[in-house]
């Protein structure tokens, strides 16, 4: 197939005009162009007068080497992809299934390929499957009762189950896993314009249907689930894993599972799995990450500010993505953004409180929100040890929850730097799901960081005009943007503890969808390179 790169048309174009597009650079008729697929769709708002959409497209034609030798140049070329290959060869055998523990997207992707290549992998999740995890969470956003194993965090599908849904990543793929990633989730339900959206998501109400059609498929390929389950030890033997205990709930039974592998992909917020591993000696660090506030604006005000009016009126609700860098050496950043979103209530621990933001596939709400944060250290933490930024969050979600008597504290930004209480909403309310009452928030942060955010939302305006609107709402804490602790393992994906492969963002390899998925790929190779699918003794 032949490739065309930088085909730019304006944001109103037709089929039509596509086809003809296409046709003129590479110097056919129309008629001779038997086929073509869209591989990239962005969006180039550089002028506010031309907002337009740039594609990559590959293209059949009937005579394709004297078309491409007609079309050569900087737009036209032969299409080159790599496939994504799954690499087996492992010698050693098997005498118990895999064990994949959590099934956010690095444990849900991880055990996929292992059930499709004959592993019939265990995945154990110490939340319920979507279905019954959604009705959990209504009830808690509604009611505010907690229960502490199936939230936002915890269940099916892991803390990207209420979020946006973002797909896009930052890390380098050359193996082809990024698309395979795609392609799977279109295979289960997701829309197919997610393989060459420059941004692409799936939004948190498709992603549960996804979820569903993944777990159907892994079970029909061999794998099992097991809900409401947690692990709560390890057993081994010589240095190398033996057995888990897992405790089930609501009843408390701890159940022994004998296995020779398993997968860590516990997710960021698995703060009594760190505890658990750091006693079983596991060699693990503390690492920097970012908190602060999530921060609402009118969506109509963002979308204007990055496409024009024009433009904002037939395009999809507009991201942003801002950073700024500050004297003091802190880093501030927008973080987990969510056009047409909701603020959400995600605590996971009783007498905490912590948010994040969500985004349902249309994306129609009437606020933007994102996460603005600032970088932390192990130095900010206050104290020693791999579990030091655990107990720094912990204190912060403690002082979140006391401050807004258990609901989500908020105050406008005006208010916010000028430490006062806000006493109603400006010229929007909040799109809110949880309950929430205006509090004391500049009361939260140390004052660095607290001067901090404050510094960024000024620089932020001057890409995003308003956005340092003395009525932008403030939620507060956001403080689960990444893992704060890394569990080290080495080139082979596997700890120092042999037989466990810690992977995803709680073991602090990713940060989102797309590298968590990704990740959990990797260590399904790892352990396919190791050992033997499809024959191994325990099937027999």
């Amino acid at each position: 197939m032949i490739r065309i790169q930088q085909l730019k048309l304006p944001v109103t174009h037709t089929e039509e005009q596509l086809l003809h597009k296409i046709a003129k650079l590479l110097h056919v008729k129309t008629s001779e162009v038997t086929g073509y697929e869209v591989r990239r769709q962005s969006i180039d708002a550089r002028k506010k007068s031309e907002v337009s959409f740039v594609y990559t497209v590959d293209v059949r034609v009937r005579d394709e080497k004297s078309v491409l030798h007609r079309g050569k140049g900087d737009k036209v070329s032969l299409a080159k992809d790599m496939p994504y290959r799954f690499v087996q060869g492992g010698e050693q055998v098997l005498r118990h299934p895999p064990v994949v523990i959590g099934s956010g997207p690095a444990g849900l992707f991880c055990a996929y390929l292992l059930a499709e290549h004959g592993f019939h992998p265990l995945i154990i999740e110490r939340g319920k499957p979507v279905g019954e995890r959604m009705e959990a969470v209504e009830k808690f956003w509604q009611e505010n009762v907690l229960d502490p194993n199936t939230n936002v965090q915890f269940g099916e599908g892991g803390a990207g189950t209420f979020s946006d849904g973002k797909l896009n990543t930052l890390v380098k793929d050359v193996k082809g896993r990024s698309r395979k990633v795609l392609e799977i989730f279109i295979r289960h339900g997701a829309p197919k314009a997610i393989a060459y959206q420059a941004k692409p998501h799936i939004g948190t109400d498709i992603l549960r249907t996804v979820l569903r059609n993944m777990r159907k498929q892994i079970e029909a390929w061999g794998g099992t689930y097991l809900f409401g389950a947690c692990v709560t030890d390890m057993e081994f033997s010589d240095g190398s894993l033996k057995a888990l205990l897992c405790r089930s709930q609501p009843n408390g039974e701890v159940r022994r599972i004998e296995t020779e592998v398993a997968v860590l992909a516990i997710g960021h917020s698995a703060r009594d799995t760190f505890a658990m591993l750091e006693k079983r000696g596991f060699q693990m660090e503390a690492k920097s990450f970012a908190v602060g506030l999530r921060v609402e604006h009118p969506q109509a005000m963002v979308s204007q500010a990055q496409y024009g009016k024009e433009a904002a009126a037939v395009l999809e609700a507009a991201p942003y993505k801002v950073t700024a860098n500050l004297e003091n050496g802190r880093g501030v950043y927008s973080f987990c953004m969510c056009p047409g979103g909701y603020v959400v209530n995600a605590s996971s621990e009783e007498g905490h409180l912590a948010i994040n933001g969500m985004s349902y596939s249309k994306r129609d709400g009437k606020n933007a929100n994102s996460a603005i944060i600032v970088t932390v250290t192990p130095e900010d933490f206050g104290g020693d040890g791999a579990l030091s930024g655990v107990q720094f969050q912990r204190n912060l979600e403690k002082k979140a929850y006391e401050l807004g008597s258990g609901r989500v504290p908020q105050q406008l930004f005006a208010d916010f730097e000028a430490g006062k209480l806000s006493e109603g909403y400006g010229s929007f309310t909040s799109q809110i799901k949880g309950q929430h009452t205006f509090a004391a928030l500049h009361e939260l942060f140390p004052a660095e960081i607290r001067d901090s955010f404050c510094e960024g939302m000024h620089q932020f305006s001057r890409y995003i005009k308003g956005f340092d609107r003395g009525d932008a709402i403030l939620s507060g804490v956001e403080s689960r943007t990444s893992s704060p602790v890394r569990i080290v393992r080495d080139e082979v994906f596997e700890s120092n503890k042999k037989g466990v492969y810690p992977c995803g963002e709680g073991a602090g390899y990713a940060g989102g969808i797309m590298s968590a998925a990704m990740d959990g790929m990797k260590a399904a190779e790892a352990i396919a390179q190791k050992y033997k699918g499809g024959d191994s003794l325990w099937q027999k």
